[in-house]
């Protein structure tokens, strides 16, 4: 009876531990960073949405894997705008057919520049900490998530 007793005592001091731990986890409302979006590249991301361009590609990983990652599409093609825009229609293999204008071209190019200027996918050079927070070195600057 007291062995019983004690196991329950035990599982209630766990689940209270837990139960702290995710309170203060999930409430928490530290800043993750000073990464914005511009408002030209805001535009560029509804682009990127309305046509399901994450069906087929990803970003930081997530996403479809038909397509490539593109998280770092832009310094990979050494900076070259011209390249991706003509890229956002013309597409190649099983990519389709898109008719964006110049404007919408500039926007979704402006997106994937600051996509890129966050960080490097895969990052080889983060971190985890003990208490399971991971320290992510961005092209810029470090920032804690």
């Amino acid at each position: 009876m007291f062995s019983s007793v004690k196991y329950l005592l035990v599982l209630l001091l766990l689940l209270f531990f837990f139960t702290a731990y995710n309170y203060s986890l999930y409430t928490n409302q530290s800043d993750y960073g000073t990464i914005r979006l511009s408002e030209k590249a805001l535009q560029g991301e509804k682009h990127w949405r309305e046509n399901n361009c994450n069906a087929c590609h990803q970003l930081y990983g997530l996403g479809g894997y038909l397509g490539p990652d593109l998280t770092n599409v832009y310094s990979f093609r050494k900076n070259d705008g011209n390249y991706l825009k003509t890229m956002f229609n013309s597409g190649v293999k099983a990519m389709p057919r898109f008719e964006f204008n110049e404007t919408e071209k500039e926007e979704l190019l402006q997106f994937l520049m600051e996509v890129d200027q966050t960080g490097n996918y895969p990052n080889t050079e983060a971190t985890i900490k003990p208490d399971g927070w991971v320290k992510v070195q961005y092209k810029k600057e470090t920032y804690e998530h």
